[in-house]
């Protein structure tokens, strides 16, 4: 896959249409913070938007401790302090701020794909209406390895041991008791279509899409991680154990279970780091659905990739540190591409360029 990305057979194409913008707007206004010269710009909303430039030029500084902090703390009542600026203006048209980063998705060993999504509630529900379930007086809470009850209690429903040792790193074993699977006997014993609850925390997302095809909450639910490119995680696996794409991946497929009123802003600081360019066309399609949605998304980005597909780009510059913190332009790829000054549009016109063609390209031998 790597060498059909390498040699052009797969690409990552530019959209078919750019989004025009509206009225709704923020905008900042007399940003100072760090190397920020004053800065006043206007951030679309419902649109896809990229803040670009050279590293030091400014853009953490200006979404991250200016616009998110001032976002959280008047959205949110978040006890974050924004950087130093004169005001933001729009933001009555918002009621949520989200930041979705590439930090772990729970602190412990018990965060998975199945709990953070929330689907495990509705398959817990699944197996405490079995027949058998219902016959033993087990509830929903029965199949929670969280809380007394249903769970293994040598290893508290956790499935591993940790061995302590001293001068050495601590090594985590498998629990004997329950054989990893975080369950008592009795809790094991109930089974839904020949499977129980630990089978289900051990099929990968693929195989669970397939299982729960003739429940649609959980189908749904289950669907969304396999549009984020994450078919083969485990359900029950530990949050801890997934990369930081991966983890990243499961929180904006949460976000597209919640019903949208298109007041909603996505923050994604650098959200390709560490992704194959496959990862990556996988990703930028998650996005673009939160935008069909309604809501906006804003990245931070140096991936040219990203770039040429968003709506709109504030490009800071010209240089890092104190050469940079101006805004040298705004406005579509193509507007930026054609800005003399800016580096990212130096690098983004051949690119938008070599696109176009191999658009125009492909259109032909469709016609032919």
């Amino acid at each position: 896959m790597t060498g059909q990305y390498l040699s052009g057979k797969r690409f990552i194409p530019l959209p078919k249409e750019r989004r025009a913008l509206t009225d709704r707007k923020l905008t900042i206004k007399g940003a100072t913070a760090n190397n920020l010269k004053n800065v006043t710009v206007d951030i679309p909303l419902g649109v896809f938007n990229a803040v670009t430039g050279v590293s030091g030029s400014g853009k953490s500084t200006l979404i991250n401790d200016i616009l998110r902090k001032a976002l959280s703390q008047k959205l949110h009542r978040a006890r974050e302090k924004p950087a130093k600026h004169k005001e933001i203006e729009g933001i009555d048209q918002l009621d949520y701020v989200v930041n979705i980063d590439q930090s772990p998705i729970g602190r412990t060993p018990r965060s998975n794909p199945a709990t953070y999504t929330g689907v495990f509630d509705y398959i817990r529900e699944v197996y405490a209406m079995t027949n058998e379930a219902k016959v033993r007086g087990y509830q929903k809470g029965r199949f929670s390895f969280n809380v007394k009850g249903g769970r293994c209690e040598t290893c508290r429903g956790d499935g591993i041991l940790k061995i302590e040792m001293h001068f050495l790193p601590d090594v985590y074993v498998p629990c004997e008791e329950c054989d990893g699977k975080r369950y008592n006997r009795e809790t094991l014993d109930i089974k839904y279509k020949n499977k129980n609850i630990a089978d289900i925390l051990a099929m990968t997302v693929d195989e669970a899409i397939v299982f729960f095809e003739n429940i649609p909450r959980i189908y749904r639910k289950i669907k969304t991680l396999q549009d984020v490119g994450l078919g083969y995680i485990k359900l029950g696996q530990s949050g801890t154990t997934l990369s930081g794409g991966e983890a990243q991946r499961v929180k904006l497929a949460s976000q597209l279970h919640r019903r949208t009123s298109g007041r909603s802003l996505y923050i994604l600081d650098e959200p390709t780091t560490g992704l194959h360019v496959d990862d990556i066309k996988r990703l930028l399609q998650v996005l673009q659905r939160l935008v069909d949605n309604g809501d906006t998304v804003l990245v931070i980005e140096h991936n040219l990739d990203v770039i040429k597909t968003v709506d709109h780009i504030v490009d800071l510059g010209p240089e890092g540190g104190d050469g940079g913190g101006e805004i040298l332009v705004t406005g579509t790829p193509e507007v930026v591409a054609e800005t003399k000054g800016s580096y990212t549009g130096d690098y983004l016109k051949p690119i938008l360029e070599r696109e176009k063609k191999r658009m125009d390209e492909l259109k032909e031998s469709v016609s032919s």
